[in-house]
């Protein structure tokens, strides 16, 4: 296996050494005095210093040409800040703009976005994003922006400004962004750069470096270069301090109790430097967070629900971007401050305090320091714990890594219910992270080693993966090999004691028919062995998927899945713990086919549905997921989820119908002022819940919350299980 890993990653380091991709676009950024006017117009004689930039090339739907409609910018500095100017093309007034919320979604929606690569490392940048109502939505880029699903933390918050003008033939949108936003090395005399759009009118994204539509848009592989003309400062960041003052009416109808408690915390963000940040956490209170989308889930496995909470989601990447997505997931965040009751109910598990910190010490080299104690529960047999992460990450080459972690887990007492292996746990893991200069290449090879007190055996995982990504054909192969004794007490790992195997190949045709975008084919496999069973095959996958997608945004798919599953356990597929278990060291071979649909996502009302029917383990499976959304832009936007299981599996095994029911109505009313309310009903998880919140940010990354959660038993004739009402203020202010 180890002899494996070596020859990958000579691969790799020829690859990342040998791939180059030069983008000659720049510009020099011209220096001013004056403090700009924030108005949307652009008419300060400031602006007459800076040229205009332009020449958009479309990414899709055909990256050869340059865009139809125009986009043109300007760049200005002062000591404090930098000014942005866009001016976009358009036809007409009318803009699919759905909401007025802070951080919008830019899918099927009018946009622009600016990306900063402020250390050149074409890896990480931050992103800041408006529309032609000039909203606000900032996010922090990783890992090259090659991955929409894991490269993107729109989490990220900070202060700056826009205004937007709309004109009868453009809309114009003027943006100030103070250097206290950025992490930066003031003796750089140039960041790389890149804009892009998303212009729904006649459906183009156009980007100022031009980008293979088989890339990402935003692709950090692909940006320009601005320069300085002056040079930047060394910064004096504020500190910021976000003290908030919390209180909750709250009612268990189980255990029929209510309290009424108040709560008094905060946050502390300490630059130290332009490059480094110090944020503290003191009895932090997360009841303003928007409650967990609930799942079906028909696996043998736990799933892994996103992390919403702010102070781990900011800088997260250098945290939690380690191993494989699915399977090794050495840190997951949700470990902290979240455990389970003795009845295996999700509950709350105080954090006392905390620490992180985060960014370069220097152009290549990036850390990440993290200690967060949380408190004890004896009733429910929580300890308290201590837990700890430590990173580095050095560039090597032109995009690629090498990164480094150490993680552990102690309990600050010796509890008498904890387990032994529960008690203190360490990983540390290497890991070397492929990026080509022009992102055909991409990969990771890593080992992972876990420390914990009487597990003497196999306590190691190694994996591997590495993708070629051209404009017709994506090819990839990846190799995990788990030991039985691996641990991780702060991650997230589906099984140990496996070897998976995962190989994929997609074939891409870009007709010449102006109404379509693309035709895919793709094909994947995954093989999982047992290594506890002699290298049992305990899970064989096949998928095999055509997709069609339009330039209206619409697509239509066919997927046909193929399985072969040998059970090591007992397992009832509903969860319904009713029936009998299909039992352990039995196998099966089933099978289904499933047709998708999503209509035009610019429609006031659109859709995206799929149904499925085929063999499911010794029975049956018909699925229908349906997901129906309005909007009455840009005040309100409701979505209604519907979606629906029926297994039918001969007696004396379990047979169920599963329903997911959610409807949610977000309002709007102002760019400071949004109500969000969605209903849940999980008949597999007999639960209904209520969340609603509203939030009104009185100033910049200000806010008052107001939050009622509501959740009742629905196999019980719907009787209330737990009730609250929490209102919450914090409020920015910089020292």
């Amino acid at each position: 296996m180890l002899s494996i890993q070596r020859v990958v990653l000579t691969i790799f380091l020829f690859k990342s050494l040998f791939c180059f991709t030069q983008n000659d676009k720049e510009f020099i950024i011209k220096n001013t005095e004056s403090d700009i006017n924030i108005d949307g117009i652009g008419n300060e004689k400031d602006w007459d210093l800076a040229e205009w930039q332009s020449e958009f090339w479309l990414w899709r739907p055909n990256d050869s040409l340059k865009a139809e409609k125009q986009t043109r910018f300007k760049i200005l500095k002062n000591q404090k800040n930098l000014y942005i100017l866009v001016e976009s093309l358009t036809d007409g007034i009318n803009f699919t703009t759905p909401s007025l919320k802070r951080d919008f979604s830019s899918y099927g929606a009018e946009f622009i976005t600016l990306l900063f690569d402020t250390f050149s490392d074409a890896t990480n940048a931050f992103s800041f994003s408006s529309n032609p109502l000039g909203l606000k939505n900032e996010g922090l880029i990783s890992g090259g922006n090659q991955e929409y699903r894991t490269d993107r933390n729109y989490t990220w918050d900070t202060k700056w400004f826009v205004e937007s003008k709309v004109f009868e033939d453009r809309y114009s949108v003027e943006i100030q962004i103070p250097f206290a936003s950025f992490f930066y090395n003031n003796r750089d005399s140039s960041w790389r750069f890149n804009i892009y759009r998303g212009n729904r009118q006649n459906n183009e994204y156009s980007v100022w470096v031009k980008t293979p539509q088989n890339q990402l848009i935003g692709n950090l592989g692909f940006m320009g270069k601005m320069i300085f003309e002056k040079p930047l400062k060394k910064g004096r960041n504020p500190i910021s301090l976000i003290p908030y003052v919390s209180g909750i009416n709250q009612r268990d109808f189980l255990n029929q109790s209510s309290n009424l408690n108040t709560g008094i915390g905060g946050d502390a963000k300490i630059p130290i430097g332009n490059a480094l940040n110090l944020d503290l956490t003191f009895n932090p209170d997360f009841s303003q967070v928007e409650a967990d989308d609930q799942i079906v889930n028909l696996t043998r496995f736990a799933i892994a629900l996103p992390e919403k909470r702010q102070f781990f989601t900011q800088n997260n990447d250098l945290f939690n971007d380690f191993g494989s997505i699915r399977d090794v997931v050495p840190f997951f965040s949700r470990k902290i401050g979240v455990a389970e009751d003795l009845d295996g109910n999700t509950i709350e598990n105080k954090i006392i305090y905390g620490a992180r910190l985060s960014g370069k010490l220097n152009s290549s080299l990036r850390v990440g320091l993290l200690s967060i104690l949380t408190d004890e529960d004896v009733k429910n047999e929580i300890a308290s714990n201590l837990n700890s992460v430590f990173t580095l990450r050095q560039k090597v080459f032109e995009r690629s890594n090498i990164s480094f972690f150490f993680m552990n887990r102690s309990a600050i007492e010796n509890y008498h219910f904890l387990k032994n292996e529960e008690r203190k746990n360490s990983v540390a893991g290497i890991e070397y992270n492929l990026a080509s200069s022009d992102s055909k290449w991409s990969g990771r090879t890593y080992f992972h080693k876990s420390f914990t007190e009487g597990l003497d055996g196999d306590d190691q995982i190694i994996g591997l993966r590495i993708q070629r990504n051209s404009l017709r054909h994506k090819i990839g192969m990846g190799l995990i090999h788990g030991g039985d004794d691996f641990r991780s007490n702060l991650g997230f790992y589906r099984r140990t004691g496996f070897l998976k195997l995962t190989p994929e190949y997609t074939y891409r045709i870009y007709p010449k028919n102006p109404e379509i975008t693309s035709y895919s084919f793709m094909q994947r496999g995954f093989f999982v062995y047992d290594t506890a069973r002699d290298y049992l095959m305990t899970d064989r996958v096949f998928i095999s998927t055509i997709q069609k997608r339009f330039l209206n945004t619409s697509s239509l798919s066919l997927q046909y899945i193929n399985r072969y599953t040998y059970l090591v356990s007992d397992f009832d597929p509903t969860r319904s713990y009713e029936g009998a278990y299909l039992p352990a060291n039995s196998d099966y071979s089933y099978g289904d086919i499933e047709f998708g649909y999503r209509s035009d996502q610019r429609k006031i009302f659109n859709l995206d549905s799929k149904i499925s029917y085929g063999t499911f383990f010794n029975g049956t499976k018909f699925t229908f997921e349906n997901e129906f959304n309005w909007r009455k832009q840009p005040i309100v936007n409701a979505s209604f989820i519907v979606n629906f299981n029926s297994i039918n599996l001969p007696n004396p095994y379990s047979s169920k119908n599963i329903w997911l029911v959610s409807p949610k109505i977000d309002f709007t009313f102002t760019k400071t002022l949004t109500w969000t309310t969605f209903i849940q009903y999980n008949s597999q998880g007999e639960n209904l819940g209520v969340n609603s919140r509203m939030q009104w940010r009185f100033a910049p990354l200000s806010d008052l919350f107001l939050v009622y959660n509501d959740n009742y038993i629905s196999s019980d004739n719907f009787s209330p299980r737990y009730r609250s009402f929490n209102l919450k203020f914090t409020y920015w202010l910089n020292i």
